[in-house]
């Protein structure tokens, strides 16, 4: 299915704008990376990691997060994201993820995802849409 070494590593790089700013505190000055957005953004660093070691038909899937945000980044700075295979266990792979602003480290964790082939994934999917719209 997948040969993902331990220590397989990627970095992928975010500008801070608006649209992945919090607007909530009502202040422009106030306005940084959102914690969501940092995460989703973890989560596709570690993906994008994993993707060209798949088999063609297989994708994965996240099953767990567990990120510390620990520092504000304002709009207009660079984030650093970056994601490491700690390990592998059949279909489930472990990461550590990281990312670093211009002046320091923002967010510390691990992440877990789960190899999926698509196309059963999707089968799925679709038969639980169906079971609901049938309640």
């Amino acid at each position: 299915m997948a040969n993902i070494p331990v220590g397989s590593a990627r970095e992928e790089q975010l500008l801070v704008t608006s649209e992945v700013a919090v607007d909530f505190m009502g202040v422009e000055s106030a306005r940084v990376l959102g914690t969501p957005w940092l995460i989703g953004y973890l989560e596709m660093t570690a993906r994008n990691l994993a993707l060209p070691m798949l088999e063609s038909g297989f994708d994965t899937v996240g099953t767990h997060v567990d990120v510390h945000h620990l520092a504000a980044t304002p709009v207009g700075m660079n984030v650093r994201l970056r994601a490491e295979v700690v390990s592998v266990e059949d279909r489930r792979i472990n990461f550590k993820v990281e990312a670093f602003d211009e002046v320091e480290k923002v967010a510390e964790g691990t992440h877990q995802r789960f190899v999926v082939n698509t196309a059963r994934f999707g089968a799925r999917v679709q038969e639980k849409a169906a079971r609901a719209s049938q309640s």
